[in-house]
């Protein structure tokens, strides 16, 4: 029977460049991946186009953080295909509670429609996971993201694997060993995600974000 892992383990296994999944959601079992490529978004090169600036500065969503993080969990676990079993639902409960592991979400009215989560070890923010329940939620919860973790000294964010949609917001891929090399710089810069404080403006975040892209 393979043990289950604590999250002192998950923190330690994060530092060193890799991470556990499930081959889906009632698979008790994990597996460590370590990919060859790595996507990053870098946090001077997020990129918000003209339709997603206009779609922030008009404020059709309420923004939060750290409001309802098993509530972004879940919804991010909610589909067809998910890597998210029992074992890391409770491990990713578990940081939150440490403070190790945060989440933004984007609500319409009392209804939570797109957030992101992720877990943070000094400078470096390992994001976990997304979902959108409304067009272009998913976008403005990583504008919000990568705006927080700018002002919080963050100088890593990794997103584990490049997609089309994290392209489009300006993600890269880079070899292992690049990755390795950002994260143990990373790994000792002291970032601080609630150094922001309040929920910025959406004008804030579009104008903080066309000064550093």
């Amino acid at each position: 029977m393979q043990p289950k892992l604590v999250p002192e383990t998950l923190l330690a296994a994060y530092a060193a460049g890799i991470f556990p999944m499930a081959e889906h959601r009632f698979d008790d079992a994990l597996f460590w991946v370590d990919p060859r490529m790595r996507g990053v978004i870098p946090l001077d090169g997020f990129h918000i186009s003209r339709k997603l600036a206009r779609r922030i500065r008009r404020a059709d969503f309420t923004i939060s953080f750290d409001r309802s993080f098993a509530g972004v969990v879940q919804a991010c676990a909610d589909r067809e295909e998910t890597w998210i079993n029992g074992q890391l639902f409770a491990l990713y409960d578990q940081l939150h509670a440490d403070g190790d592991a945060h989440s933004v979400e984007v609500w319409t009215g009392d209804r939570l429609v797109g957030g992101v989560f992720g877990i943070c070890i000094g400078g470096a923010f390992f994001g976990e996971s997304m979902f959108s329940r409304q067009s272009d939620a998913s976008k403005v919860a990583l504008a919000y993201l990568v705006d927080r973790l700018r002002l919080g000294g963050f100088v890593l964010f990794d997103t584990q694997f490049l997609t089309p949609h994290l392209a489009s917001l300006g993600a890269v891929e880079i070899p292992r060993a690049a990755y390795r090399r950002q994260l143990r710089a990373a790994l000792a810069v002291p970032a601080d995600f609630d150094r922001q404080g309040a929920v910025p403006s959406g004008q804030d975040v579009v104008q903080r974000n066309a000064q550093t892209s």
